[in-house]
């Protein structure tokens, strides 16, 4: 089972001709709201790569509709608290041109407690898994305790912070970066990530597909993208996690993880959108990826 602290955001899109200009009011061409937030998305894609998972999070009054929809997409949900602090959201205003800008709100993603983290872990097993990212707080509560009670933990350091992991390194098993994070965390440290105390750390190199170093058997191994036309890469590398840290759990080897999870990530660049959107295993099995 993987436990998933994480974060919960209402991604609403606004679409205009073009972005507004300092002290400019612009009317929207459209407007969608979807679930969103890198926890919402691990989750998600957690529950449809066939393992059981629990959110650990908050929302505020405004977010009740985000949580049925994570139950609505297989996630369980007893652990996400309900605060007195609006929802975390994202506003992406989208250009005709595909220019972008957003602003980002942590709201209620800020107000996990480590009580309603310590409440959460009690019910986990030993073997479980605890999943963290940086868009919430408590990881450095969460992490110790997890291991204390014999978790394994996975970390999705991003937004990237280096101290962040240097901190955790000695309680993380499996640590997933992008290539810039990977980049700035061997320069921040002086160390290559071979040396690093951590078992796995998965680097994903986007359209150049991901690399697996195995500090606990000494190598390193590439996988080569599934090629794909891309349409929209959000919530990607979020995919990715989620499936990866479901297929461990439920015991592939990794390997045949880091693939599946790589072929998840592929099909979700074919699609416009974030949580809502997320293929299932099915979807995996009936796409041709030779």
């Amino acid at each position: 089972m993987i436990w998933n602290l994480g974060s919960i955001n209402a991604d609403n899109f606004y679409y205009l001709r073009h972005l507004p200009a300092p002290g400019e009011t612009i009317v929207a061409e459209d407007f969608r709201q979807g679930l969103g937030g890198k926890g919402a998305n691990m989750s998600v894609a957690a529950a449809r790569a066939g393992t059981r998972v629990m959110h650990i999070g908050a929302v505020g009054p405004d977010g009740k509709w985000a949580v049925e929809r994570l139950l609505e997409y297989g996630v369980e949900t007893q652990h996400i608290t309900m605060v007195n602090t609006a929802t975390g959201h994202a506003n992406i205003c989208v250009a005709e041109d595909g220019e972008n800008s957003i602003v980002i709100f942590a709201g209620a993603n800020h107000e996990v407690s480590d009580r309603m983290i310590g409440a959460a872990l009690s019910e986990a097993s030993p073997g479980d898994f605890l999943l963290m990212q940086n868009e919430t707080l408590g990881q450095e509560f969460a992490a110790p305790t997890a291991k204390t009670l014999g978790m394994r933990v996975a970390f999705a350091a991003a937004p990237f912070e280096p101290e962040v992991v240097a901190e955790a390194m000695a309680y993380i098993d499996l640590l997933v970066l992008n290539e810039g994070e990977a980049d700035e965390l061997v320069k921040a440290l002086d160390r290559p990530l071979d040396s690093l105390p951590i078992d796995d750390i998965v680097v994903t190199l986007g359209a150049d597909g991901c690399k697996w170093v195995s500090n606990k058997a000494k190598t390193t191994k590439d996988f080569p993208a599934y090629p794909v036309t891309a349409i929209d890469t959000t919530g990607a590398g979020d995919t990715f996690t989620g499936y990866l840290v479901a297929a461990l759990d439920r015991r592939l080897a990794m390997e045949d993880a880091i693939k599946l999870a790589m072929q998840a990530a592929a099909l979700m660049v074919t699609r416009q959108g974030t949580a809502d959107v997320i293929p299932d295993l099915k979807d995996i099995q009936d796409h041709n990826f030779d």
